[in-house]
């Protein structure tokens, strides 16, 4: 799908305000609202807006730890990396998993109650025989910046 300019702006748009109103949206990048819409309804039936969402702060609402692992497999086979993936997509407290090329395989982010939990999480996972060989966990002491919206604007320069 080929992108113009107005189409970069509604996902810039959006990335950061999902909850804009569609005539406000159409305002801000200087559409019509009709034109918009049609747009809009284009980027997401080709898949590049996969959903709108809040961004909840978890200090007001809940006690909390993030802990981000990073993860080896035993065996580098693609069946083993498909046991592995599939295993962590059980686990709504494992709210970010990355593949990586070079040294660990994986980069897990967890969201969970406590170290307590966190560590029966990781307990459940070795006892469930998914493939992970060795683990190294970090535990986030403050973020300093969140995932954000992506710069849409470096990555769509020419």
């Amino acid at each position: 799908m080929r992108l113009d300019q107005r189409d970069i702006d509604i996902l810039r748009v959006l990335s950061k305000e999902g909850r804009i109103t569609k005539a406000a949206l159409a305002d801000r990048i200087g559409l019509s609202p009709t034109p918009c819409w049609e747009r809009l309804k284009k980027l997401e039936k080709a898949g590049l807006i996969e959903g709108y969402h809040a961004e909840i702060n978890l200090k007001k609402l809940a006690a909390h730890v993030t802990v981000l692992v990073a993860a080896e497999i035993s065996d580098h086979t693609a069946a083993s990396f498909h046991t592995f993936e599939v295993a962590v997509k059980k686990h709504p407290e494992i709210t970010g998993c990355w593949a990586l090329g070079g040294g660990f395989d994986y980069l897990l982010q967890i969201v969970t109650r406590d170290i307590d939990s966190y560590q029966r999480l990781i307990d459940d996972m070795l006892d469930a025989r998914i493939g992970l060989a060795r683990y190294f966990t970090y535990i986030v002491t403050k973020q300093i910046k969140g995932m954000g919206a992506p710069p849409l604007d470096i990555l769509m320069a020419e």
